[in-house]
């Protein structure tokens, strides 16, 4: 069965916070699922990540983990010595995670974010060199018993893996069963000729899924085809966790880093429209 969550984010102006009242908050909206910065469990405590895990145990709410590496630690960049930064903070993040029992980190662990390149010969060699980097992170998250899946984002955004079919060709050049995709509604539409195609293609490589509009507004405000893609995935049998990744509020970090530059429901209740959209998805997806 599948398990339904939504990302910290939603709520948030900055990444950093105490993500111990968003358990709170997610639990009593009905969600699964809280999704939140595998950065930030990597620069906490032992003590304050044992602290977040027992109230995600108490609140029966599972944790996964999500980040879009930044230029510091961009596993793709011809310097060697930005490389190793990145394999060690993918590294760092999988033992933090680990150290919570396990679980998915997923995201643009493969580069940096936002990135782009001058020249569309670049991409073959930052990829080789991306793998390379991969291959030697992977092991981190074998041995702690984590999944590091892949985002598939649009091209706006980042320009190694911009489909569904470039990640399955990522996964199998580094060929490890903790690496795995993540599809989301939202880049697909941009990017994809057929959502549905695209995931049936994922298959089994599919670790985790994130929904939202076309607009960036949750699930039902845009022309994302939901039936299709419930019926799909009910057919190849996806029993995975699905997270819903919506963002409305501009301002801070978060507005600025995903280019929110206008409130997108304006005079929206947060909470309401997060319950709202957690009902249609488990009407539509389930």
């Amino acid at each position: 069965m599948n398990k339904f969550g939504i990302y910290y984010a939603f709520w948030t102006h900055d990444w950093d916070v105490d993500f111990i009242p968003f358990v709170n908050k997610v639990a009593d909206l009905g969600f699964d699922i809280l999704e939140v910065n595998g950065g930030t469990i990597a620069t906490m405590t032992k003590e304050q990540r044992l602290a977040l895990r027992r109230e995600a145990d108490k609140r029966s709410i599972a944790l996964t983990y999500c980040i879009g590496l930044t230029a510091k630690h961009d596993v793709s960049s011809e310097t060697a010595s930005t490389r190793r930064a990145g394999v060690a903070f993918l590294q760092d993040m999988a033992r933090a995670i680990g150290e919570m029992g396990g679980g998915k980190l997923s995201g643009i662990l493969y580069g940096s974010w936002p990135s782009t390149i001058e020249r569309v010969e670049d991409k073959g060699r930052r990829r080789d060199l991306s793998v390379d980097s991969m291959k030697q992170a992977i092991r981190a998250a074998e041995d702690e018993g984590v999944f590091f899946n892949l985002e598939v984002v649009n091209r706006f955004e980042q320009f190694m893996l911009n489909t569904c079919e470039e990640a399955c060709d990522y996964l199998e050049r580094v060929g490890s069963p903790n690496l795995k995709m993540l599809l989301d509604t939202y880049h697909m539409n941009i990017e994809e000729d057929d959502i549905c195609a695209a995931i049936k293609k994922a298959g089994k490589r599919l670790g985790h899924f994130h929904i939202g509009e076309n607009n960036r507004k949750p699930p039902s405000y845009g022309h994302i085809p939901w039936k299709d893609i419930g019926k799909t995935l009910r057919d190849m049998r996806y029993d995975g966790t699905i997270v819903m990744e919506p963002f409305l509020v501009p301002g801070g970090e978060v507005g600025r880093d995903i280019k929110v530059w206008r409130d997108i429901m304006p005079g929206s209740d947060l909470d309401v429209e997060a319950k709202k959209a957690l009902e249609f998805v488990r009407e539509t997806l389930a």
